[in-house]
């Protein structure tokens, strides 16, 4: 990727955060961290709290498998943080955890999150703030492992943010917030005050005068309290000190108010007047811990990625707005589908982010493409992704899952969100075949080592069933004759829009895409945006 003349590169990184952060992620560098670590709270809570033990690694879960088991990586991070030499609050707060909870799935996320946690810790400035977004399930438990990390003091609030419209639930109030747990690094922290308009009801009820000038309340001119100076004396023929009161302001700045027309008399003029307050004239009301005004991402949102644990923007606008300022860093340390870098760029700030799946990467990549263009590569890098035969033969080995992913992306395809058969596509590409929004689809099929005829049949035969206009196989070793010519007995395609022929079914290998070379296919969309990816119409 095409690196800007900038000093900073903004960096997204594939790989396991933990990792990430140990390696490349220095001392006190982030200004601000937003995190949202995956935790399947729907599931039933005799599931989540019930012991168990396995050897599946967490930090390789699916992007819509949000959850993390007991395991033996668990124990080891354990191991870790209660020994001897670790600091006496961390381990006395897992210990008691353990004591409380048992080995299951809850107390192996808070094992997980408190080795991450340190890290985080150690890499943001001392005037840097962290928001980490939860539900209630473990709110509560995440916060005494953050007390004892940044020190009680350094907690500065926690905001309840209604996710959700009303909805029923089995005998308990139906579940509607999410919970954003905010500390800070010490007391000297960033903090910019944030405002937001009156409700509706409110106005009605305190701005319901109106003149030129636009829509006022009004507030007393006199106090309690007698004074014996100019502001206890009579004005107009009206005697405060009568009344026990004094007046806001000296006779000769009332006069000046009056003449402005900021005072009201009254329908009759012959009232106590009362100080004009515009609604225009103030910030507003404070931002307060619950937030209600901004709502989730919808069905028809047209922000909605697909991606099920997606925030709105404006939530993490919200965040950024207070706790940082341009140009500083922000760091996402499970970026999902990019929500927090989105609003990093959009607001000026530096980014880093970070997610242990391909299908995150390949969506945030997307998504900056979509909302700034094609320029905007040029401001970041994509770290961790392969980039030789060895980097991709040791995805393979270490998930053949993120192998497959990462091969579809390759090629500017949306891979699958789960794993599939064998015998399946692992992606599609889609084409427009007209000026409107039609578009047609071109599947793509990805295998390692082991890559047969028989699974180049297999596409041909999906092509065929499915009515797809093209299929591409992405393959790791290279193609037999026999693979080769079962591609080419598959025909041609001709694209509606410029008339182009193109073949079929092609062969690509890994090493190709790894040298720039890309399929012969018309210009294609950007992966989950119908959106025009490239301009020429031949790549290949």
């Amino acid at each position: 990727m095409a690196k800007s003349s900038s000093e900073w590169l903004n960096k997204l990184y594939y790989g396991d955060n933990l990792d990430v952060l140990r390696e490349c992620v220095a001392d006190e560098s982030a200004d601000l961290i937003y995190l949202d670590p995956p935790f399947n709270s729907n599931r039933s809570y005799n599931v989540l709290f019930k012991d168990k033990s396995g050897e599946d690694s967490p930090a390789q879960i699916e992007a819509f498998d949000d959850t993390w088991t007991w395991s033996h990586e668990a124990e080891v991070l354990y191991a870790e943080m209660t020994a001897s030499s670790a600091p006496n609050k961390i381990k006395d707060a897992l210990e008691a955890m353990r004591k409380l909870l048992g080995d299951n799935d809850v107390f192996a996320y808070l094992v997980m999150m408190t080795a991450r946690l340190i890290e985080l810790r150690r890499v943001l400035k001392m005037t840097g703030s962290l928001y980490l977004h939860c539900d209630p399930t473990a709110s509560h438990y995440l916060k005494v492992i953050i007390d004892s990390l940044f020190g009680a003091a350094n907690f500065r609030g926690e905001v309840i943010w209604k996710r959700t419209g009303a909805h029923g639930a089995a005998k308990r109030y139906a579940p509607v917030h999410d919970v954003i747990l905010y500390y800070s690094a010490s007391s000297d922290v960033t903090w910019n005050r944030i405002f937001h308009g009156y409700r509706e009801e409110y106005l009605k009820t305190k701005y319901g005068r109106w003149d030129q000038r636009g829509r006022y309340q009004t507030v007393t001119l006199m106090p309690s309290g007698i004074r014996k100076g100019a502001t206890g004396g009579m004005w107009r023929g009206i005697n405060p000190t009568e009344k026990g009161l004094h007046w806001r302001y000296p006779p000769s700045k009332l006069d000046e108010l009056d003449a402005e027309g900021m005072l009201d008399w009254g329908k009759s003029g012959d009232c106590i007047p009362r100080l004009k307050r515009y609604l225009n004239e103030g910030e507003g009301v404070p931002l307060q811990d619950v937030w209600t005004d901004i709502a989730p991402i919808n069905s028809q949102a047209r922000e909605r990625l697909g991606y099920p644990t997606q925030k709105p923007l404006a939530l993490l606008e919200r965040i950024l707005e207070a706790s940082s300022n341009p140009g500083d860093l922000i760091l996402d340390p499970f970026c999902g589908c990019g929500t927090a870098v989105d609003a990093a760029q959009k607001l000026g700030r530096k980014w880093i982010g970070v997610d242990i799946t391909t299908l995150a990467i390949d969506l945030i990549d997307a998504r900056l493409r979509h909302a700034y263009g094609e320029w905007i590569t040029t401001s970041y890098e994509i770290l961790g992704i392969p980039r030789d035969i060895a980097g991709a033969r040791a995805l393979l080995s270490r998930s053949p899952f993120e192998f497959k992913r990462w091969c579809v992306r390759m090629v500017e395809g949306r891979p699958n969100d789960r794993n599939v058969g064998e015998g399946e596509v692992d992606g599609v590409i889609r084409v427009p075949i007209d000026v409107g929004d039609s578009s047609d689809r071109i599947l793509v099929s990805a295998k390692g080592e082991m890559a047969a005829p028989w699974q180049v049949r297999d596409l041909v035969k999906a092509v065929i069933s499915q009515k797809a206009a093209m299929g591409v196989f992405i393959t790791l070793r290279k193609p037999t004759k026999t693979m080769i010519e079962t591609a080419q007995r598959a025909g041609i395609y001709t694209w509606p829009l410029g008339g182009k022929k193109y073949p079929k079914v092609q062969i690509i290998t890994v090493e190709e895409l790894l040298k720039d070379k890309r399929p012969m296919m018309p210009p294609t969309l950007l992966p989950y945006f119908q959106t025009p990816r490239r301009n020429d119409d031949d790549s290949g």
